[in-house]
């Protein structure tokens, strides 16, 4: 255990978009250090290196393939922002390597991965924070303790969503050489060999069922988590699906554009959705949670939380609500959810306190499994019935294929 006054150093693994959003957090907390990155991309790791010592003052180590890095033996923990296909791995990796773990949203890319990482948590017993940082946030907080009161009366239903109007058509794209100092062979790792094509590089991997599950597994798991965390649910009892390439049926990509789940739980049901290149979602708002009770309804977002009560009609013939309105609830100003989810880390981790983690293995487990759980059921085009217990689908081998992928190029699953 480090004491406050000992400099933490921590190394990346995938520098370009989150994992890079994740180090900044990071750095804003006085005595970490950014002691090395790893990328298969030589121009990001140059990029970053020299952002690096310009913002923070060092030049870290850098290195193509993250296992060089796991190999220093002063660095304390690491940030995983690489393509979900390989955060398994490098979970694992990291732990084995006696690394404390911050890793991105979904913990894993399949069901099968999701409990070999809970596994390997539990076995090496090191911090692990997984990047749904919406359990950091305030607003979030208020929201939860006011469905807590029971002042919405039953709540029956609960509705997320996420409507993403900059997500714009990918255009198509010939196969060719990967760019000039890209290890593609080290970026494909245990996915099916394919040709180099930029749509299914940095960012857009995650429209691709090599590599992610698409607006599912990037937003749903953000959204579907705060839903069960407001419920004190873990998984449902029965998933089914809809949805397609219905808004940019051309595109060049494999997951849907379009989609809606419906998840079966013992007292509510529970509705996902998504729609890419539209903003105008529920209430207004193109992402969000609604409660929906018998007294009223709550809606949050990342800006705010806000109350819409039901009306009923009283003996005198008067209609009023049927409890008292709030005004909206507002984020902070100037509060960095994202920052306050890594402070959350490196206070837990200094003082030993995995109790205190917001989002740690096992909460960023199960929210994964339930978008898996959603996009297997679209996949197949059926309901699916789940067996908690066994962490599989109730009489369907068709459905339970899905639970796994195949490692391939000479990669292996972890073993714990």
């Amino acid at each position: 255990m480090k004491s406050p006054n000992e400099k933490f150093r921590i190394g990346l693994i995938g520098a370009n978009n989150m994992g890079w959003s994740d180090l900044n957090a990071f750095m804003r907390t006085p005595g970490v250090e950014c002691s090395a990155i790893a990328d298969v991309d030589q121009s990001v790791l140059d990029k970053r290196a020299a952002e690096t010592e310009k913002n923070w003052g060092n030049r870290p180590q850098l290195f193509k393939d993250y296992r060089k890095l796991l190999e220093l033996k002063d660095l304390d923990a690491v940030i995983i922002g690489v393509p979900d296909h390989w955060h398994c791995l490098i979970f694992c990796d990291s732990l084995a390597a006696g690394k404390h773990v911050y890793c991105e949203k979904p913990v894993g890319n399949s069901v099968e991965e999701c409990q070999v990482m809970l596994r390997a948590a539990r076995h090496f017993g090191k911090m692990v924070q997984v990047g749904q940082w919406q359990r950091s946030g305030t607003h979030y907080h208020s929201a939860m303790e006011f469905l807590k009161s029971g002042k919405l009366g039953n709540i029956r239903l609960v509705k997320c969503w996420s409507y993403s109007g900059w997500k714009k058509p990918i255009v198509f794209q010939p196969d060719g050489p990967a760019p000039p100092g890209v290890d593609y062979e080290m970026w494909l790792g245990p996915a099916p060999q394919r040709p180099f094509n930029p749509n299914r590089f940095h960012g857009d991997f995650r429209w691709f069922w090599d590599y992610a599950g698409g607006m599912m597994t990037d937003w749903g798991v953000h959204q579907l988590d705060i839903a069960m965390l407001g419920m004190g649910a873990a998984f449902p009892k029965s998933v089914l699906a809809g949805g397609g390439k219905f808004g940019f049926p051309d595109e060049p990509s494999e997951t849907p554009d379009t989609m809606q789940a419906v998840y079966e739980f013992e007292n509510f049901n529970l509705l996902w959705e998504h729609a890419k290149g539209i903003d105008a979602g529920p209430y207004g708002r193109s992402e969000g949670i609604s409660f929906i009770g018998n007294n009223g309804t709550l809606v949050i977002d990342r800006n705010n939380w806000a109350l819409n009560p039901e009306l009923e009609k009283g003996k005198d013939g008067i209609f009023k609500y049927k409890i008292e309105d709030l005004p909206d609830q507002f984020r902070p100003g100037g509060v960095d959810y994202l920052q306050l989810h890594t402070q959350n880390f490196l206070d837990c981790i200094r003082n030993n306190s995995p109790e205190k983690l917001n989002c740690g293995i096992e909460l960023g487990v199960n929210a994964a499994i339930v978008c898996q759980m959603g996009n297997i059921a679209l996949r197949t085009g059926r309901k699916l019935f789940w067996d908690a217990e066994k962490q599989s689908f109730k009489n369907d081998k068709a459905a339970n294929r899905f639970l796994k992928k195949e490692y391939l190029n000479g990669w292996k699953m972890p073993k714990y």
